[in-house]
């Protein structure tokens, strides 16, 4: 039964005049509630095109606020926007694209503690995280909460997208990657770059099947990853199955309280523990903190590697740093000295953990990552310091 307006027949009459869609389709895109899980290159195109589409309750969920660095692909902000939490940027943009719907905000983002009782009050989640521990988080507590997820993520040229939902017979995300990459060994799109526009089609084809999950019409990607190849204009589809050992969506999977901890050490490790003096005297990472102190005693003779690229090293850079792109490192390893402490840094602390990594295995002993990068730096050091 419609209980549509006729405003909103006015509004949605392109949709209605889909007999996949229909008046009935659209009634069930206004009493639907989705909830966007970022507010960035992904979650951009989604919500407005969800918005858009009449959905009537969007939720999002982002504790970030926006940067400038942001706004080439996640449209939902303005240059008037930078600094604001993207959620209220989001909102407003929103409320401005469709009057009619009502947006609500999760400013403190998704977390372990209130992602199952979060998920519950929605009928589909739409993930736009960009690292994998949001992503396994997002995945088990929709399993959870008996949810389907649609699933987008993009690196580079190639975006791929899923809708995990077993509680409607289909595999889970951790049925098709069942383990993490290792920490640092996927770089982010801070470090390689994303092209915008790739954003806002893989954003815009993940409100595409949240809209079939709650019309019914077509086919949704349950059981299969799209992927698609910007710079081919390719698409494949990959078939995947339910894993019978899958741990948060087969039988035996735990329902154990979701942990904080099991997710922060997807992205940032424990260190490997050494009883060795070496690693006691020169540890493999510290804070930006313990590097800046370390810089400032005149007793120590220590010296701070930039890794970023050149034209990372121009937006910003630390004084006294010395400049030498990650992919330059080996032609100059034996310009590097043996008797100095080798602080190493880039944008967030992935490819300076690589190089650290990598010189530590050339024979070098007082070399040292600086976990969280310029970024950082700028954040609890020099706030005056350009951020992107």
């Amino acid at each position: 039964m419609s209980d549509l307006r006729p405003a909103e027949l006015a509004r949605y009459s392109r949709h209605v005049l889909l007999p996949e869609i229909g008046e009935s389709g659209q009634t069930k895109l206004k009493r639907a509630k989705v909830l966007v899980i970022g507010a960035g290159g992904l979650g951009s195109p989604a919500a407005l095109y969800l918005a858009a589409a009449g959905v009537g309750i969007i939720g999002i969920a982002d504790f970030d606020r926006v940067e400038e660095s942001n706004l080439h692909r996640q449209l939902l902000h303005r240059d008037a926007n930078v600094g604001e939490l993207k959620t209220t940027s989001a909102k407003q943009c929103l409320a401005e694209t469709n009057p009619l719907i009502e947006i609500r905000e999760h400013s403190e983002g998704i977390t372990a503690e209130n992602a199952e009782a979060i998920f519950h009050d929605y009928d589909v989640i739409v993930d736009g995280t960009d690292n994998f521990g949001a992503r396994y988080l997002n995945n088990d507590a929709a399993v959870r909460a008996k949810r389907a997820l649609v699933f987008g993520s993009v690196y580079k040229f190639e975006g791929q997208v899923s809708v995990f939902a077993p509680h409607l017979g289909g595999p889970c995300y951790r049925c098709l990657f069942p383990n993490p990459p290792p920490a640092g060994s996927v770089p982010g799109c801070g470090e390689v770059g994303v092209l915008g526009a790739l954003c806002g089609v893989i954003g815009s084809w993940q409100a595409l099947e949240a809209i079939k999950l709650i019309t019914g019409a077509g086919e949704p990607l349950i059981g299969r990853l799209l992927v698609y190849d910007a710079l081919n204009a390719s698409t494949s589809t990959l078939p995947f199955q339910a894993q019978s050992d899958c741990r948060a969506c087969s039988d035996s999977a735990s329902v154990e309280p979701l942990q904080a901890a099991e997710y922060e050490a997807i992205v940032c490790p424990a260190p490997p523990k050494t009883n060795s003096m070496t690693d006691s005297e020169y540890p493999l990472e510290i804070n930006v903190t313990e590097a800046k102190a370390i810089l400032d005693d005149p007793h120590t003779k220590a010296r701070l590697i930039d890794v970023r690229e050149p034209h990372e090293f121009a937006i910003c850079s630390i004084e006294g740093g010395q400049q030498i792109p990650m992919r330059q490192i080996p032609e100059h390893v034996s310009e590097l000295p043996r008797d100095e402490h080798l602080l190493i840094h880039c944008h967030h602390g992935g490819r300076s953990l690589r190089v650290t990594q990598y010189l530590r295995e050339q024979g070098f002993t007082a070399v040292t990552n600086v976990d969280g990068g310029i970024d950082a730096w700028a954040q609890l050091i020099e706030p005056e310091l350009m951020r992107y």
